[in-house]
């Protein structure tokens, strides 16, 4: 059987934690940060968990994890 090919769109987006989830850098926190307020930027700063249902895709993409 072949080798899978891992998608390169997910590879640098995702990060996989130690027990095998995945984490996300949250949208938004790029540019026009000077009218955001500071509670907001702190936020933005950490990143996100991805859903059970997004995981799912997440496996078929990164079929050899991150």
């Amino acid at each position: 059987m072949p080798k899978l090919k891992t998608r390169k769109c997910a590879a640098k987006r995702l990060k996989q934690t130690g027990t095998g989830k995945f984490r996300h850098f949250k949208a938004g926190a790029r540019h026009l940060m000077s009218s955001k307020n500071a509670k907001r930027r702190r936020r933005l700063r950490q990143d996100g968990a991805v859903s059970t249902a997004e995981s799912r895709r997440i496996k078929v993409a990164l079929p050899y994890g991150l």
